[in-house]
């Protein structure tokens, strides 16, 4: 079957299931079995399959018919111009993270070798991220998910971070005995509430790691474990970094109500999307 083609049935395959953008997704199944880029898609139109190609190529359709993301599929993930592998285990990383670490980074322009642990890692974006723009950081990471810390390294030596330090931990549960020690914490914690659930998407609902979305009722679970954790291990005049729900810098501003300097981060839509706090 010629390329184009095979990305004219796949997107009609992929519209009559409703998932998202069908003609992106549809290209992106196809680049990644071809390991071609979209540019080399456009310029070959008249390139055969093999028929192991287009097997390949509709059994991953099928995984996107069934709901599953396409970055699972694909197992990678663009953040903060990074390739990041990710899997199950890991959330998905989102442009609006990236809001979390433009603000760390203002808040460190001043820091000439900053310490800095990044709270439930994931993937590692946050931390990798970080680790990319600041050279001198000494950064840590930490998750209570081996099967999350095991991306989160492969990440790091993928690209060269390998100088970030990964432990497990719930939380700062394993940092709490150091004393003041970082110069900022920063975390995209579980916000969901669960009676929040049915308004997600169902390919993240019923694909993306449970517990790293969901915290409670509200979503205010781990905030209420995490902010009274930071502030014995933020060193004077660190700063604490929160990405939040859309309807929770209420909730959050009462939480950190004896921290000094509580800022607000919008996001290009204007809603709130990051909290800092400086101890």
């Amino acid at each position: 079957m010629r390329l184009d083609l095979a990305i004219r049935q796949a997107t009609e395959r992929l519209q009559g299931g409703a998932r998202g953008d069908a003609r992106l997704d549809a290209e992106t199944l196809l680049m990644h079995v071809l390991s071609r880029d979209r540019a080399s898609l456009y310029a070959y139109p008249e390139l055969e399959l093999t028929p192991e190609e287009l097997s390949r190529y509709n059994g991953m359709l099928e995984r996107r018919l069934g709901g599953e993301p396409l970055q699972y599929i694909t197992g990678h993930q663009e953040f903060w111009g990074l390739d990041l592998v990710v899997n199950p285990s890991v959330l998905i990383p989102r442009p609006e993270t990236e809001h979390a670490v433009e603000t760390a980074l203002e808040l460190l322009r001043r820091v000439e070798a900053p310490h800095i642990i990044d709270v439930g890692t994931g993937s590692g974006c946050i931390a990798l991220a970080l680790a990319s723009e600041l050279e001198r950081a000494d950064v840590r990471a930490v998750d209570r998910s081996g099967a999350a810390l095991e991306v989160a390294r492969l990440n790091a030596r993928r690209l060269g971070l390998e100088r970030i330090r990964f432990a497990q931990s719930d939380l700062l549960a394993a940092c709490l005995p150091t004393g003041p020690a970082f110069d900022l914490v920063i975390s995209n914690p579980p916000y969901v509430g669960e009676r929040e659930a049915d308004k997600l998407p169902i390919e993240v609902r019923e694909h993306e790691p449970h517990g790293a979305l969901f915290a409670g009722e509200e979503g205010l679970d781990i905030y209420r474990l995490l902010i009274p954790q930071a502030a014995p291990v933020l060193k004077p005049g660190g700063w604490l970094v929160l990405e939040m729900g859309y309807s929770q810098e209420p909730s959050l501003r009462e939480l950190l109500d004896d921290w000094d300097e509580v800022r607000c981060v919008r996001d290009l839509q204007g809603i709130p999307r990051v909290i800092a706090a400086r101890r």
